[in-house]
């Protein structure tokens, strides 16, 4: 890329590319693995909870489900206002507690991860600043070394966060096929690259509101596009399980609501492929295609083909994430600086 270029471009689609070199290293770091997951196995956590605001949080949805499908482990999702609003500890007794942040700085955070660890949980830090407070807080400290973020929406620390805990959780079940797998995305990184959404993300920038839906592994990067669409566009975006969506939000899916459709090749697969026949059952007298789906034969959006299943919907993000750059630029939005928000999101 040519300086000219480079400075013409947004740091959103800098920080994008660079997600699959960056990649790359972190999953060079094999001993760091190793060593952290044999930390975890002697203390033999009960059940795992997780702590995360925004994009980070949804990296502990996602991880949520390795650790309950491939772990077998309890996973709860941190309450921080029970610790700093309420002041009401809950015992940590036997979990394992992990704080995922891209500043590590945000006084909740810290403060819930410093009660877990007097609490008796043990404390892990995925955290893109291992010299942060949330790291200083923890016993263990995963860095996933995406380097600085200037962009203010997170995309290559959020793919990172998701990529370190799937490589945590197979080193963990000692399975070599994700292993391998995840070994393979800073390749299958850099083809997602190339598969242009501009059609979906077109449809949304002028959308009223607007959904994306998925289920198991995909319920993470789900609600992360969703939060994107939302903080980017400024068009209210929900992210829905396939499941959920049955259960009366889909009385509000209409031809003026997009619905993006995330496809992972598992046994979640038969309820999203019904899911998409009723929707579009739903919609059949609309003109235009208000339902987009990524992943197998019937995807409607450019995609590089079936993967494991467990680090596709991971790979969809960042196509996702192109798209929703491009289109803001188009309509005149600052991509790095949306309304209302700062790098570091302080609260309590």
């Amino acid at each position: 890329m040519t300086d000219a270029k480079a400075q013409t471009q947004s740091a959103m689609a800098r920080e994008i590319a660079e997600i699959p070199a960056a990649a790359e290293r972190l999953l060079q770091r094999v001993d760091r693995f190793a060593e952290i997951a044999e930390r975890i196995r002697l203390a033999q956590p009960r059940m795992v909870v997780f702590c995360g605001r925004g994009s980070s949080g949804h990296a502990g949805v996602y991880l949520r489900y390795l650790c309950e499908a491939w772990l077998g482990l309890l996973v709860s999702a941190a309450a921080p206002s029970v610790v700093t609003a309420y002041r009401r500890p809950p015992n940590m007794r036997g979990a394992l507690f992990v704080v995922i942040s891209q500043s590590g700085r945000s006084p909740d955070l810290v403060t819930a991860t410093e009660v877990a660890r007097k609490s008796g949980a043990l404390t892990l830090a995925i955290v893109n600043d291992e010299t942060s407070p949330a790291a200083a807080a923890s016993e263990l400290v995963l860095p996933i070394g995406a380097g600085e973020e200037h962009a203010v929406a997170a995309t290559k620390t959020v793919v990172l966060s998701m990529i370190a805990g799937a490589r945590l959780v197979s080193a963990l079940a000692g399975d070599e096929q994700l292993n391998d797998s995840l070994q393979r995305m800073p390749h299958r990184l850099s083809e997602a690259l190339t598969c242009d959404w501009k059609d979906w993300a077109e449809r949304t920038a002028a959308a009223p509101a607007a959904f994306v839906v998925g289920r198991g592994y995909g319920l993470g990067p789900v609600r992360e596009i969703a939060l994107k669409v939302t903080e980017i566009f400024r068009v209210p975006a929900l992210g829905y399980s396939a499941a959920e969506l049955r259960h009366g939000p889909r009385a509000s899916v209409t031809s003026a609501t997009p619905v993006l459709v995330l496809r992972q090749n598992d046994e979640a697969a038969r309820a999203i492929d019904e899911l998409v026949q009723d929707l579009q059952q739903d919609l059949q007298d609309d003109v235009a295609p208000s339902i987009f789906t990524v992943g197998g034969t019937a995807g409607m959006l450019p995609w590089i083909g079936d993967g494991h299943p467990a680090c596709d919907p991971v790979l969809m993000l960042v196509p996702a994430y192109r798209a929703i750059e491009a289109a803001a630029r188009r309509r005149g939005f600052d991509p790095d600086r949306p309304p209302h928000l700062s790098k570091v999101t302080r609260t309590l």
